[in-house]
């Protein structure tokens, strides 16, 4: 059941949340974060839509933020869903005038308490997430550069460049089943890498992501190809007994190759933005492979790197503590090789 308040306020919202509460009978709802979805009227829907499938595994409660004009008179309007599908509550807010600039403002008293927040922009999102009013709410921020409609290199580089711990992008998610393979690979054939190549569509942010954390892990020189996609379709790592590839023409189900062994068929499906984003929420601290990644996106584009401290890595002979990837087993030996650690990443 769906209850619409015009006209109103916070103070109204919250209250009219408690009553619905315990109407479903379910005073306490065991949300475990609150998931602030920033959209606009024509996305919102879908949007909203991958935020309800993903509180079926992280319990939360949602609040959609769309933003209207903010000529006018201040307004804010609201739609409340209790108990309808999801766990947890779904709240958007539709804002109008001078509370357009300010939805910090309405979203702050709307906050569990004691609970992570993560924000996420499925569509443009601001140059520097970290510093944006909701995004200082936020313990995550989550941005998709993929989702531009033009200029993705560009954004690509805008969101590396302003780099914060704790923002982290779906086109680096995306490439999650891709690192782990490659760890894997070199995980079973320990060979020295030459070089490599990364093929994929000519906008395709995961594909220059994955070039920069190669080269970042590999300390090797990748070059990226273009193909006509879907996404990324072929990486190859070149070494002295031969090539170790991952070959995904369709973006269903690709062949990996590695020297002195039998191709093998390896299921490669492109993920929906509700798998990637509850990929992401499984985990919400610092996710620093991804934070040397986009300083190496930097260095690649001849910008300096963000002023952020440098993570633990294992580098040439050194002794440092390795990285854990997830979801792989740890690389072992003294030189350093792609990880697939996350807390998040075709």
């Amino acid at each position: 059941m769906a209850v619409d308040l015009t006209s109103t306020n916070a103070s109204k919202i919250a209250s009219a949340l408690l009553l619905e509460r315990r109407r479903a009978g379910s005073p306490a709802m065991g949300m475990v974060m609150t998931f602030v979805v920033v959209t606009d009227e024509g996305d919102h829907y879908d949007a909203l839509k991958a935020a309800r499938a993903v509180s079926r595994e992280h319990p939360a409660r949602i609040l959609g933020v769309i933003r209207r004009s903010a000529r006018g008179a201040a307004s804010l309007d609201a739609e409340i869903k209790v108990g309808d599908g999801p766990s947890g509550e779904q709240v958007l807010l539709r804002m109008s005038g001078e509370l357009a600039r300010h939805a910090e403002s309405v979203v702050l008293p709307l906050l569990l308490p004691d609970s992570p927040v993560v924000v996420w922009w499925p569509g443009r999102a601001p140059e520097d997430p970290a510093d944006d009013p909701l995004g200082r709410l936020a313990l995550r921020r989550i941005t998709d550069v993929a989702a531009a409609k033009r200029g993705r290199a560009g954004a690509l580089l805008t969101q590396a460049k302003n780099y914060s711990p704790g923002n982290t992008d779906l086109s680096w998610t995306r490439l999650t089943p891709w690192r782990a393979l490659l760890a894997a690979a070199l995980d079973q054939y320990p060979a020295k890498v030459k070089g490599g190549e990364v093929a994929a569509e000519r906008s395709n942010p995961s594909a220059d992501l994955l070039v920069a954390w190669l080269t970042n892990r590999l300390e090797v020189p990748i070059e990226r190809a273009v193909s006509k996609g879907p996404g990324v379709t072929h990486v190859a790592l070149t070494t002295g007994g031969g090539d170790i590839e991952i070959c995904r023409p369709d973006g269903v189900l690709a062949e990996f190759t590695i020297p002195n062994a039998p191709n093998r068929p390896v299921a490669l499906k492109r993920k929906e933005t509700a798998e990637l984003l509850a990929e992401e929420l499984r985990r919400l601290d610092t996710d620093d492979i991804y934070q040397d990644t986009v300083r190496q996106v930097c260095v690649l584009a001849g910008h300096k790197p963000p002023d952020t401290p440098p993570s633990l890595s294992l580098k040439g002979g050194d002794v440092q503590r390795p990285q854990r990837s997830r979801g792989t087993r740890k690389a072992t030996g003294p030189r350093k090789r792609p990880s697939a650690k996350k807390s998040n990443k075709s």
